[in-house]
């Protein structure tokens, strides 16, 4: 298969990876201002991630006003370009500040119930607030694994890489040897990390309702439980713009246990829409969360008529 990276240059990489250890040592406050300040000019510049976040959220809330969206969709990009300025901070910054910015921690208690209990925790983690930050705080509480597929741009790898396993993360592929690695560390009563909304290839999903309408969803899930008897919780990183964060672990969604694939997959986007739910402005609303559709699975000679990208 070929590699789908970016052959960039690395000059371009570099470029990338000093922006981030100059930021690294910044506040907040101020990453949050840069992010007011390039957030309206992505909305206005940015074409594609403008508009398949406008279709998202007109999609998903269909009830708000035209303006109301407009606005949300402005806020959101707001807080994806945060989470990007933020980056150097999570993986470069002083481990002190890092930890210091986590302002509360809720629901921890489910996690530590589940490995008293002698069981593995799943944390499904959807791409909400700073995502990068929930994993530099699990993997200093907890052992704990994720699956890692390089970044676009190849010559970011170490970068990336140094930066997810820096406080003791261990990453693994996203291929059967890291779904190995996975069951491993929850049979040790160990935490790992899913993604839950990002779109899998054919033949590794189902279709299962995402705010009302069918998003082709992972079935990784249902097959860990099955063999490892984990406890699954959603976890987030909540930005609270120019302080820091707060942790939220949420309980799952009691289907995510089925062993039914399509039962299980309902119950992880649920699980998605209830973190949503916390602050809809700060999930990254720009990902082509409905690219697949049921009617190409089908075989219909017109699918892409169904498509809202």
């Amino acid at each position: 298969m070929a590699d789908s990276r970016s052959q960039s240059s690395p000059r371009q990489a570099r470029a990338i990876a000093g922006l981030w250890k100059s930021l690294a040592g910044r506040r907040l406050a101020t990453l949050w201002r840069l992010s007011r300040l390039a957030g309206p000019l992505v909305h206005r510049f940015s074409r594609r991630e403008r508009e398949v976040t406008e279709i998202n959220l007109g999609e998903v809330y269909p009830a708000r006003s035209a303006a109301e969206r407009r606005r949300l969709a402005r806020e959101s990009l707001t807080h994806s370009t945060a989470t990007m300025l933020e980056l150097g901070f999570a993986w470069m910054g002083d481990p002190e500040r890092v930890e210091a910015s986590i302002l509360a921690v809720h629901g921890r208690e489910l996690l530590d119930e589940a490995r008293a209990e002698g069981r593995g925790v799943i944390v499904l983690a959807p791409h909400f607030g700073n995502w990068e930050v929930l994993n530099f705080w699990l993997s200093s509480h907890f052992p704990f694994t994720a699956m890692y597929e390089p970044p676009k741009i190849a010559e970011l790898d170490a970068v990336t890489r140094a930066g997810r396993e820096r406080m003791g993360a261990s990453l693994v592929p996203t291929n059967p040897r890291g779904v190995a690695a996975l069951l491993k560390a929850l049979k040790r009563s160990e935490a790992i990390g899913i993604l839950p909304d990002q779109e899998p290839d054919w033949g590794s999903g189902v279709f299962a309702p995402f705010f009302g309408r069918p998003a082709y969803t992972a079935t990784l899930l249902p097959k860990l439980v099955a063999r490892t008897e984990a406890r699954v919780v959603t976890g987030v990183a909540r930005r609270i713009p120019g302080r820091g964060f707060e942790l939220h672990f949420l309980p799952a969604d009691a289907r995510v246990y089925s062993p039914d694939e399509a039962e299980s997959a309902t119950g992880v986007n649920a699980c998605v829409e209830a973190a949503i739910a916390l602050d809809p402005a700060q999930y990254q609303w720009e990902y082509k969360r409905y690219r697949k559709v049921v009617e190409e699975q089908q075989g219909h000679p017109r699918h892409q008529e169904f498509r809202l990208y």
